[in-house]
């Protein structure tokens, strides 16, 4: 009896235990977990939740130089330039066994486009339109960076980017505020699956938190002059759109917005973030932006920083220490009062306990050959690239290649080239592991035509020491794939560009290539767009590849033989020049449209090709659309359908673009506006219906200056393939 007595006893001493300590009981509300945990924490536990350190190698080139800082015990979080779980989960077991209350790490990192299995950057993505597909990509980029011990990447960026002399307009989804928005939240999705606490979940991070995109000249990290009108209909409805699907933290933006930088913005961060959004994950600031706002001329000094940024809404600091060397003696002198730092501290310990890091804090270890690069992963790197080329141009049906094309040249710079086709931010990428165009048309080809390489030119500089090789080897064949464009540096952080244009030496090459008189099918991979207004005219067919990852090569290839029939469109618009930026499709109407007036008057004003833009090798023919009433009631809906049809040889996949336009509006509104995107494949001879179904609080309505929805009465139109259907609201 004494026995059973005392193991009684011990039994019931456990329970008391658990009971008070609520934030390990697995089965408490995590609200209640987070409010007891908070509750035993002291002020040097919970600034240390509020700051980020590295851990690993720091192979960011925009940051070398930083040594790797010992961690102590409670830091919040790490950027762990590493992929070794087994180095993360020692890491991991130092906070969780030796820290006085045992809160697990947060490990962040830049998946962006793939963690090993290296998909095409993001503009390459939305050329796709295929946010299913994204999702996909997404989820095995989660499951490869889970694996490697992340649970945290800082993607998707949606910042809406409209010049392309900006490096990171790669890192994003283009120009329009509606594409971004669907492919944010399909990465979103991808990234943090159907429950953040799932096994190959990660966290998602939303940025740049605003307006990024605009800076002036398309300058890193300058200046951005945002009116208020602009920041609610361009740069916000993207965040608001992944927010809404539940986006578990967000990163301010190293620019300064109208006067008040992203990281010290209250406006952004608290009123619209938090209140109005009611966002309840945190904010992490970019690399060093906190310290930053010194050289932005809002702090004085590091204190002021630190005070400014986590006053207007940012509850992590990433790397430069300006929270945990001030924050104590901004507590003492009353400035920062502890209910906000509580705060703070609840949303970090949020977004941990619904990743479930409290429950299950450590990575499972599993051999390189198990965690990447799996077949259903590389199947879906090659479906991505191959939907995300784009055929520009297509004259006299030069492409697909058929069977005459017995002897084929493959030359220029990126024909055999593997490092640079992995494009920017693809830290995890292996050289070894991607298939270089080469290797994919030798594969497609390689039986029946002889295929001749020849490097001709480097990307830049003017070494033409190899045209003589290559212009011999062209002259021999029946057709010159030239494959050309940007090394992967030239885009991302840090790669602003002050001319699209390819380098003077590449234009050369084809120059000299077109004496032969021989059919140049030129092949573009890059990460922006870029001014082909002088190699445009010297090319019979345009294939823009992007930087597709690892498996480009096949998809090219399949694109020119045929075995895959194009379906990419542009999410970004192609200027003729670099002179005519900015140029996009939804900009506002001219206050005299017609007669040139206003326009350049030494260029055209036209872009070579807009947003939209992209061939197919088959035809299709859109019916005239159709709405299904002509006068409607606010609350009413609307559907408006057209038959498309395939009027070719071959099978094709179709995206249809639904836009919408409001001639006359108490706000000017731009000429016409993405609404809805849907796609389809057709077989030779088929028909199918695209509808498009209008609500018109959500599909009509604007936003003025205050972020207040408004809908009004009177015309619009539906825009349909440049078709424009009629429709009135009605009170």
């Amino acid at each position: 009896m004494k026995r059973i007595s005392i193991l009684l006893s011990i039994i019931l001493a456990f329970q008391l235990s658990l009971k008070a300590q609520i934030y390990k009981d697995k089965k408490a509300p995590i609200e209640s977990r987070i409010k007891d945990l908070v509750s035993k924490m002291n002020l040097d536990e919970k600034i240390l939740q509020l700051n980020q350190y590295t851990a690993g190698l720091n192979t960011n080139v925009n940051n070398i130089g930083e040594a790797t800082k010992s961690i102590p015990d409670g830091i919040g979080s790490l950027i762990y330039f590493s992929a070794d779980p087994v180095w993360r989960n020692e890491i991991q077991k130092k906070a969780m066994e030796e820290s006085r209350l045992g809160i697990p790490i947060l490990f962040g990192f830049d998946v962006i486009h793939g963690f090993r299995t290296v998909y095409p950057i993001s503009l390459a993505q939305a050329c796709s339109w295929d946010p299913a597909l994204v999702t996909q990509a997404a989820a095995i980029a989660a499951k490869e960076a889970k694996l490697s011990g992340v649970d945290w990447t800082f993607s998707p960026m949606i910042d809406v980017a409209r010049d392309p002399r900006w490096g990171r307009v790669a890192e994003g989804y283009g120009e329009d505020p509606y594409t971004n928005a669907m492919f944010g939240v399909a990465t979103v999705k991808g990234y943090q699956g159907k429950n953040l606490s799932d096994p190959n979940s990660i966290a998602a991070c939303l940025k740049h938190f605003v307006a990024y995109g605009a800076s002036e000249g398309g300058r890193d990290y300058r200046y951005s002059d945002v009116s208020m009108q602009s920041l609610w209909e361009t740069y916000l409805p993207p965040y608001e759109a992944c927010v809404k699907a539940g986006a578990a933290t967000v990163m301010s933006s190293f620019n300064d917005i109208s006067g008040v930088p992203g990281s010290a913005n209250p406006y952004t961060l608290t009123e619209i973030l938090k209140k109005r959004w009611k966002h309840d994950g945190f904010v992490v600031s970019d690399w060093d932006a906190i310290a930053q706002l010194i050289n932005q001329g809002v702090a004085a000094d590091r204190k002021e920083a630190g005070y400014k940024a986590f006053m207007a809404g940012v509850e992590m600091d990433m790397k430069d220490n300006i929270y945990f060397e001030n924050f104590k003696a901004l507590i003492a002198e009353k400035k920062i009062p502890m209910s906000k730092i509580d705060d703070a501290v609840s949303r970090i310990l949020r977004v941990k306990f619904r990743l479930g890091l409290f429950d299950q804090p450590y990575t499972t270890v599993v051999d390189e050959s198990a965690r990447y690069l799996q077949s259903e992963s590389k199947t879906i790197a090659q479906k991505l690239a191959a939907e995300s080329m784009v055929l520009l141009k297509n004259e006299s049906k030069t492409l697909p290649l058929t069977a005459s094309a017995r002897q084929i040249a493959l030359i220029g710079p990126m024909a055999a080239d593997k490092s640079n086709l992995l494009g920017a931010w693809s830290f995890n990428g292996r050289e070894y592991d991607v298939e270089s165009l080469s290797e994919g048309i030798t594969k497609e080809f390689g039986t029946t035509a002889k295929i001749d390489v020849a490097k001709g030119c480097d990307f830049d500089g003017n070494d033409e020491s190899g045209f003589s090789e290559a212009i011999s080897l062209a002259k021999k064949s029946d057709v010159i794939l030239v494959c050309l464009g940007e090394k992967k540096g030239w885009s991302g952080e840090n790669a602003s560009r002050s001319t699209i244009a390819l380098p003077a030496i590449q234009e050369k090459f084809v120059q000299e290539l077109k004496k032969t008189g021989k059919p140049i099918v030129l092949i573009l991979s890059n990460g922006r767009p870029l001014e082909l207004v002088r190699l445009e005219p010297l090319a019979d067919a345009i294939i823009e590849i992007w930087q597709p990852g690892i498996a480009g090569g096949s998809a090219l290839a399949g694109i020119l033989s045929g075995r895959i029939n194009p379906s990419g469109k542009l999410s970004i618009t192609f200027p003729l020049t670099t002179g005519q930026i900015p140029t996009y499709y939804n900009m506002r109407q001219s206050a005299r449209p017609s007669g040139n007036q206003g326009d350049y008057q030494d260029i055209s004003t036209q872009p070579l090709y807009w947003f939209g833009h992209g061939l197919s090798y088959t035809t299709f023919d859109y019916g005239i659309p159709k709405l299904s009433a002509t006068k409607i009631k606010k609350t009413d809906k609307l559907s408006v359908e057209v038959e498309v049809s395939n009027t070719g040889n071959v099978a094709g996949t179709e995206t249809v673009l639904w836009y919408i336009s409001d001639p006359a509006c108490s706000i000017s509104r731009p000429m016409k506006e993405l609404k809805y995107f849907d796609k389809k494949e057709l077989a030779p001879g088929a028909k199918t219906i695209f509808k498009f179904e209008i609500d018109p609080n959500r599909d009509l309505s604007y936003v003025d200056s205050n972020g207040k929805r408004f809908l009004e009465s009177g015309d619009y139109f539906v825009i349909v393939n440049n078709q424009k259907m009629k429709f009135e609201i009605i009170d």
